[in-house]
């Protein structure tokens, strides 16, 4: 998974905490552990943030075996739909890993990390580029999880494009504390610096501390989420240590949601560096990012990545052409970056493309030199008021620049007159501002008919393990 380098079997490939293998040591693990996947159909992976889950997905392709990564933290009722419907032959953890009932079924195999056999795994014949590498559960917020089947050109079209885009080579060392049960942390965060030939140093979990260790020591890359770049905010201001350690960085990385401009300007302030963001899905791996030698301009997700395509449709699935930044389309994407099928699921399949395109279900517009600016989901995100097709995120930014908001989130709901009105939902900062002030602040900062008409103070947000808002608990 990396290119050639003549000193490349002696580097640092992984580390979390003081666990490392270097190019041979994870040639030698995941080669052995590859030998006995062969013959398989699928295996689950027991995705713990571990050197175990890193060695099991690099042997599963090194096998050409498709591997099913399963969220640890996963509710019994999903799970059982997921063994279900990928029936695994074999679950792969790390030893001692106490496992729920549904993959106690399974046969099961413990992923060691040291091996004393120094080949590869490799038997020299390198699986179909549209064979099965992955299949990655979505979160299942509009009913069961589905499988997506991601090929093995997909995730290598995905990082050979984002290398381009952020110029990352074997010299980057990535720091990151994201999950590996998903394509952030385990296409991204693991096999990306490994197909660099690179190193990747995992905390294990997010730490404001830890980070700033390891960007001292010597790490180029932070990836992160808006969830912990919203920490980072909140401190730097008073760690000078850590805005040291960010303003020396290389490249700092955001996806998986969009980071609120607010955070952007409080980390770019502190420490001179501006934060990236990239747009991607787990069906499509990444469609977009600010290039590390493009403008890094706040509120964008960049522009189309090598070999991807983007475009915009109305509600009748016509192309809006050209781009005035501020007619709002669908975002729809085709190239080699793209998903196979949901797993089991023809029809939803089927209903998933027009044509060769994804329909991604994001609601977004296009500025003229192609950057995109997301304005949210087309299900919870677009809310028509009064005539108006309003993006909920705009309004999410403009309540965070009030003093006493923390965080933000706005839905519609039905409005007799209106069609949909604009309801805010926020975690105050101290006391809380009253609803009249905090629709005037944002009818102040954008227009009148975007102001909310509703607003419900909260103690949190309610957020998946990816850091994303599930508006849905919202009652949006």
């Amino acid at each position: 998974m990396h290119d050639a380098d003549t000193g490349v079997a002696r580097r640092d490939a992984l580390r979390f905490g003081d666990r490392g293998l270097t190019y041979a040591e994870l040639a030698a693990a995941a080669g052995g552990l590859a030998r006995r996947l062969r013959g398989h159909t699928r295996v689950a992976v027991w995705a713990t943030p571990t050197l175990e889950t890193s060695v099991a997905v690099v042997a599963a392709l090194l096998a050409g075996v498709p591997a099913v990564p399963v969220n640890p933290k996963i509710g019994s009722r999903e799970l059982e739909h997921i063994v279900g419907d990928s029936a695994p032959s074999l679950v792969l953890a790390a030893p001692g890993a106490d496992l729920p009932d549904a993959l106690n079924t399974l046969p099961r195999n413990d992923i060691e990390v040291t091996a004393n056999d120094l080949s590869d795994g490799q038997d020299g014949v390198e699986p179909d580029p549209e064979a099965p590498a992955l299949i990655v559960y979505t979160s299942g917020t509009t009913g069961a999880p589905k499988g997506v089947v991601l090929p093995r050109r997909a995730i290598s079209s995905t990082l050979d494009a984002v290398a381009d885009a952020w110029e990352w080579t074997s010299a980057d060392v990535l720091v990151h504390a994201l999950p590996l049960f998903h394509v952030h942390g385990l296409i991204l965060g693991i096999l990306g610096p490994l197909r660099r030939g690179g190193s990747v140093r995992h905390l294990g979990r997010f730490d404001t501390h830890a980070l700033t260790a390891e960007l001292h020591a010597g790490a180029t890359m932070m990836f992160g989420v808006p969830t912990m770049y919203h920490r980072i905010a909140g401190e730097v201001d008073a760690d000078r240590r850590l805005a040291d350690a960010l303003s020396g960085a290389r490249l700092l990385v955001s996806g998986s949601a969009a980071l609120p401009v607010h955070d952007h300007t409080r980390i770019t302030a502190a420490t001179g560096a501006r934060v990236v963001e990239r747009y991607g899905m787990t069906e499509t791996l990444m469609n977009t990012s600010v290039r590390a030698d493009g403008e890094r301009r706040p509120g964008t997700v960049g522009v189309a990545l090598p070999g991807v395509r983007v475009r915009l449709v109305d509600e009748a699935g016509v192309r809006i052409e050209g781009g005035d930044g501020e007619t709002v389309g669908e975002i729809q994407v085709t190239g080699p970056n793209l998903f196979t099928e949901y797993l089991n699921r023809p029809d939803a399949t089927e209903e998933a493309f027009d044509g060769d395109w994804f329909r991604t279900g994001d609601m977004a517009v296009l500025d003229a030199d192609g950057y995109v600016r997301i304005v949210g989901r087309k299900a919870t995100d677009l809310i028509k008021s009064g005539g108006y097709k309003i993006g909920a995120g705009e309004i999410e930014n403009a309540l965070l620049e009030h003093p006493g908001v923390a965080e933000a989130a706005v839905t519609g709901e039905p409005d007799p007159d209106l069609g949909e009105r604009v309801v805010a939902w926020v975690v105050p900062a101290g006391e809380p501002p009253t609803p009249a002030e905090l629709a005037d602040h944002v009818a102040g900062l954008l227009s009148p008919h975007k102001r909310p008409r509703v607003v419900h103070f909260l103690e949190s947000l309610p957020r998946n393990d990816m850091g994303k808002l599930l508006k849905r608990s919202l009652g949006g």
